[in-house]
């Protein structure tokens, strides 16, 4: 099996077109198309569905895919290895961020990783923290920021950077906003709620919290950004249960303590690969986060 014919490969599935693939390898269609029948013919199974306007992956593709991506992270992780021995760090650092992410601040991060590796290419993705797992772990990102997750130890490494608690954040004028007293998720049954995407790190710490709490609740306003979120607590349209950093971006709400859920019921984490996969540039930017980059309070 040629590393050829899996880059060949991978760059069909995530493009599900011969002629795009093509294009972006800078190769032939003929080619790219006889490259892929080797692969088929020496796994002895087709792997795309091909029809006159995309292809799919078969069941066999898409668990090659998995492997293949793994395989080619490390490949480029041992290239970049290689050049860092020889005093200079290249090569491309993709790195995953939820937003608004605690123990850690990403843009100074970046900016300073720049500064002291200008030719190292920083790709930034944005993602809730499940998708990031897997995405770190499919090696397409070489390390991510995220809320903490179960995973695989033997394909991603959890490293805990600070842990908060939870907080409820409401209009000034909501009937709880006048006592000013903590609060418990039996406290919060009837209320109306505004959360994000059941992906991203604050929800599932929130439904990991009053599912232990034994209580049932309904988010009818979802949304996938810390603004629209705030706005419409602004609007007296809900409450949101948030990590604590969150209470310093919107100071005319009002914002409680939220109890009974735990020391720290929201964990920051970063996600990065078993050691034989982590590439140079990551092993950098963990360094340089613990050498005093990290901003534990936004």
């Amino acid at each position: 099996m040629e590393l050829r014919h899996l880059q060949h490969f991978v760059a069909v599935a995530e493009d599900q077109h011969f002629t795009r693939a093509a294009e972006r390898l800078m190769v032939s269609q003929s080619g790219l198309s006889a490259s892929i029948r080797a692969l088929e013919r020496e796994l002895q199974t087709p792997l795309f569905v091909r029809t006159t306007r995309r292809v799919t992956l078969t069941e066999a593709g898409r668990a090659l895919l998995a492997e293949a991506e793994r395989i080619l992270a490390q490949v480029r992780a041992a290239h970049e290895a290689v050049a860092a021995v020889q005093g200079v760090l290249r090569g491309t650092l993709a790195v995953g961020t939820e937003q608004c992410i605690a123990g850690v601040h990403v843009a100074e991060l970046l900016a300073a990783f720049r500064r002291r590796h200008p030719d190292v290419e920083i790709r930034l993705r944005q993602w809730g923290s499940a998708a990031l797992a897997e995405e770190v772990a499919a090696g397409r990102l070489d390390l991510a920021f995220a809320y903490r997750v179960d995973a695989d130890p033997d394909q991603l490494r959890v490293v805990p950077l600070t842990g908060e608690p939870m907080t409820v954040l409401c209009h000034p004028e909501h009937r709880l906003a006048g006592a000013g007293a903590p609060v418990t998720p039996e406290d919060l049954a009837d209320e109306v709620f505004v959360d994000f995407h059941p992906d991203w790190g604050p929800r599932r710490a929130t439904d990991a919290a009053f599912a232990a709490a034994g209580v049932r609740r309904t988010v009818a306003l979802e949304v996938n950004d810390v603004h629209s979120l705030l706005d419409l607590v602004d609007e007296n349209l809900g409450v949101a249960v948030v990590p604590r950093h969150f209470r310093h971006k919107r100071p005319s709400l009002t914002a409680l303590p939220l109890k009974d859920t735990g020391e720290a019921a929201y964990e920051t984490v970063a996600l990065v690969p078993s050691p034989r996969a982590t590439s140079p540039a990551a092993r950098a930017l963990m360094e340089l986060l613990d050498t005093g980059a990290r901003d534990a309070g936004t």
